[in-house]
C-alpha cells in the first residue's frame, strides 16, 4: 500500500501598512513583531541576544510542539524578508515577505505588504493540519494589517 500524496499549499494575502517603508520594514524581523503582534514570543537561539539579522535561527512555540525558524533573506535594499519555518515530522513553511511604497492621495506615505505562505507536509497524515493552517492564512491579512496599522497609529512620533 502506498501512502497518500502530500498537498502543498500556496497562499498569498495583502495589506497596507499606514507609514513609510524605513518605519515598516524593520517591524518584520522576529524580535520587532513582538511589538505589534499580541502572541508573537520568538527565543532566539543565534544570535543569543534578540537581534534582527539574516541568518538569524529562533523557536516558537507551536501547540505542544517547537517550530525552528531560520531567517533566509533580510534585504532592506529590494524591501523582501523570507522565513523557514519548521515543525518536526509536521510541515515546512517558506514565508516570503515583499514591501512596496504606496503614496496616498493625502501625498502620505504607506506601505503595501504581500505575504505568501508555502507550506509542505512531511507526511501525508499532516496534510489535513497543513489545509487548516492554509485556511488560517487565506484570513491572516485583516489581523496583520489591523494588528500592525494600531501600533503605528499609537507609536507615530517612532517614525
Amino acid at each position: 500500500m502506498t501512502e497518500a500524496a502530500l498537498v502543498h499549499t500556496h497562499e498569498v494575502f495583502k495589506f497596507t501598512a499606514h507609514a513609510s517603508i524605513d518605519c515598516v520594514f524593520p517591524l518584520f524581523g522576529a524580535d520587532k513583531e513582538r511589538l505589534w503582534a499580541p502572541h508573537w514570543n520568538p527565543v532566539f537561539v543565534w544570535p543569543a541576544q534578540a537581534d534582527d539579522q539574516q541568518g538569524m535561527v529562533f523557536t516558537v512555540a507551536h501547540g505542544d510542539r517547537t517550530a525552528i525558524w531560520v531567517n533566509t533573506v533580510l534585504d532592506p535594499i529590494s524591501n523582501t524578508l523570507q522565513y523557514v519555518s519548521v515543525i518536526p515530522e509536521v510541515v515546512v513553511t517558506v514565508i516570503t515577505l515583499g514591501l512596496t511604497v504606496a503614496e496616498t492621495r493625502s501625498g502620505g506615505r504607506s506601505t503595501h505588504v504581500a505575504v505568501t505562505y508555502d507550506r509542505t507536509p512531511l507526511s501525508a497524515a499532516a496534510n489535513e493540519i497543513v489545509h487548516a493552517m492554509a485556511a488560517r492564512d487565506r484570513k491572516a491579512g485583516l489581523e496583520w494589517g489591523e494588528q500592525i496599522n494600531s501600533y503605528l497609529s499609537a507609536h507615530r512620533h517612532h517614525e
